[in-house]
């Protein structure tokens, strides 16, 4: 379903909260590549390492590509995170659904990224949240999972607002700004989902 609407030229959008959420386009590469510029002191300590050549409109072009391939093949969904609170939309930052499983899994890791002038005032706990029916609801998966870095309390917080759980640690989970580190690793299970869900 979801990918005969995306073949037929109709946006996959996720909007609340004062925010919409969509898979990137190509003309969003100005407003990406301004915010990413601008941001990068504050992303730095919590991403892998990032090259000038990533930030190139070519590059980009690529990563449009690859979204919108992976939409069609319901692997992953790549979206975008706009601020439409305003007289015009606003990117902030992003978040990805990745490596979707199915069959006896049925999980798909989240990760996100915020552009350091929105960060710290709710807007990523918001995005979070305009995902979890669309996961759950429209994808039909059973499991989300989430991992961050140990000493990052302001991403610990974002889970925690949306319900998932510290299930575990992970020593060198993953290779952060040019070294392998320890990460905590969440989860939210439907059943918890539909527990503690606020648009029934």
């Amino acid at each position: 379903m979801l990918r005969a609407l995306f073949k037929k030229g109709h946006p996959i959008e996720l909007a609340g909260s004062g925010l919409l959420l969509r898979v990137p386009t190509l003309a969003d590469y100005e407003q990406w590549r301004a915010l990413r510029e601008n941001s990068r002191a504050y992303l730095v300590p919590y991403e892998p390492t990032w090259s000038d050549v990533e930030l190139a409109q070519s590059s980009f072009r690529e990563r449009v590509r690859r979204a919108e391939r992976e939409v069609m093949e319901e692997k992953a969904f790549a979206f975008f995170i706009h601020d439409i609170s305003g007289d015009q939309p606003v990117l902030v930052g992003g978040i990805n659904l990745s490596d979707i499983r199915r069959r006896v899994a049925q999980t798909v890791n989240i990760g996100y990224w915020m552009g350091e002038t929105k960060a710290n005032n709710g807007t990523m706990t918001k995005a979070l949240a305009t995902t979890l029916p669309f996961i759950f609801d429209q994808l039909g998966l059973h499991r989300a999972n989430a991992a961050c870095l140990v000493d990052n309390t302001r991403s610990i917080r974002v889970l925690e607002k949306n319900g998932f759980v510290q299930e575990g640690k992970a020593e060198g989970y993953l290779k952060i700004n040019g070294k392998w580190r320890d990460h905590l690793l969440f989860g939210l299970t439907k059943e918890r989902f539909e527990l503690n869900r606020t648009d029934k």
